[in-house]
């Protein structure tokens, strides 16, 4: 598989497990529910950090730099599936804009 398939899919993994455990925290301190809620979120925190390191960059600030821009665009696509509202133009809009932004950091030809 393409080196560019696989890192917009590791970063978006990364970012449903980081969504999911930062909303188990949200669930449990905000929406009144169990502290149990905290464990899975703990979990998903730990594997959204890892998945990270497997993103092809010698540099951490520039994964989460691009990342960030992933991030951007699944919680959007989170905000309407879980959350059941859906995205408004300016949203979509934006969230176009972060993945583009994404691909020029992580994939742009670098001199040495």
């Amino acid at each position: 598989m393409p080196v560019l398939v696989t890192t917009y899919l590791t970063f978006f993994a990364a970012a449903v497990a980081e969504i999911a455990g930062c909303f188990a925290f949200w669930a449990w301190l905000r929406g009144g529910q169990s502290v149990w809620w905290a464990l899975p979120g703990i979990v998903s925190l730990m594997i959204f950090a890892w998945l990270l390191t497997l993103v092809p960059s010698d540099y951490a600030g520039r994964t989460y730099a691009a990342y960030g821009g992933i991030y951007i665009a699944t919680s959007l696509a989170w905000l309407w599936m879980a959350e059941d509202h859906q995205p408004d133009a300016w949203d979509i809009s934006g969230g176009a804009l972060a993945i583009i932004a994404a691909g020029i950091i992580i994939f742009a030809p670098r001199g040495a």
